[in-house]
C-alpha cells in the first residue's frame, strides 16, 4: 500500500468512528406504526412521532409520496417540518385534500418522515463529520368503508397460477394490497411482495420451485401471520 494509501485511511479511520459513535448514541426519529390506513371518509388521521435519543435534536420533515413515488399534493401533513427535541413526542396529523378516489378498493399512497440531527459545532470543532439525515417510509392506505370480504379472509382467497417453469402469478381479486412475507418455494426464500388490489403480479421461481409455495402476511398493525401454503388453481 503506498503511502498516499495509509495517510488516507488514517484520516478515513476518525471519521468514521465518529459518524459510528454519532448514531450509537444519538437515537432517532421512530414512528408508532408500521404502516398507516387512512379511512377514507375521516377528516383526518393523526400520527405520533417519537425521538428517541436522550440528547440530539432533530429537524423533522414530513411529506406523502404516491403509488409511483412521485411527492403528493393529496395529503398535508401538519406541521410539515418542525424540531423535536429529545425524548419528545410529537404529533402530526395527515389530511387528505385530493381528488375523490376510487370506493371499491384501497389506494396506495407513501408516508415519509426524515429526521436531521443537529450538530454540536463546539464538540466538532477541528474534526471532520460526516452527518447523515435517516428517511422512514411506510405505506399509507387509503380505505373506503364497507369493503367486503374482511382483509383477514382476503389474504386466504389469494390464487397463485404457474406461468411457464420460472414464475408464478398471484393474483388478489379483493379491494385490498396485500404483503407476502416470509415467502419461500420449497427451502429457497423469495423476496417479500405486494399484491395491488384487484390485481396481479408475476414473481420469478427458481427452475424447481414446482408448486411448494408458503407464504406469511402482514395485518393492519404490521403483525405478520402464520406461514400458510399457496393456492394454486
Amino acid at each position: 500500500m503506498s503511502t498516499a494509501s495509509r495517510s488516507g485511511y488514517r484520516r478515513l479511520f476518525p471519521l468514521l468512528f465518529m459518524v459510528i459513535a454519532f448514531y450509537s448514541q444519538a437515537g432517532g426519529i421512530m414512528l408508532d406504526s408500521t404502516r398507516i390506513i387512512y379511512a377514507q371518509d375521516a377528516k383526518q388521521r393523526n400520527i405520533s412521532i417519537r425521538n428517541t435519543s436522550t440528547d440530539t435534536t432533530f429537524l423533522v420533515q414530513a411529506w406523502i409520496e404516491d403509488a409511483a413515488g412521485r411527492r403528493s399534493s393529496d395529503f398535508i401533513a401538519t406541521p410539515p417540518l418542525f424540531t423535536s427535541g429529545p425524548g419528545n413526542e410529537n404529533i402530526l396529523r395527515l389530511m387528505f385534500t385530493g381528488q375523490q378516489l376510487p370506493r371499491d378498493r384501497e389506494t396506495l399512497y407513501y408516508f415519509n418522515v426524515k429526521g436531521v440531527p443537529s450538530v454540536n459545532k463546539k464538540a466538532l470543532e477541528g474534526h471532520n463529520a460526516l452527518i447523515i439525515a435517516a428517511v422512514t417510509r411506510i405505506k399509507l392506505f387509503v380505505r373506503p368503508a364497507g369493503l367486503t370480504p374482511s382483509p383477514q379472509v382476503a389474504a386466504q382467497q389469494l390464487q397463485f397460477r404457474r406461468n411457464g417453469n420460472n414464475s408464478v402469478i398471484i393474483e388478489n381479486a379483493s379491494p385490498y394490497f396485500i404483503t407476502l412475507t416470509n415467502f419461500k418455494a420449497g427451502n429457497a426464500a423469495l423476496d417479500s411482495v405486494m399484491v395491488p388490489s384487484r390485481g396481479q403480479i408475476t414473481v420469478a421461481l427458481p427452475r424447481d420451485a414446482g408448486n411448494n409455495l408458503t407464504f406469511s402476511t402482514i395485518d393492519d398493525f404490521g403483525a405478520v401471520s402464520p406461514p400458510r401454503p399457496a393456492r394454486f388453481n
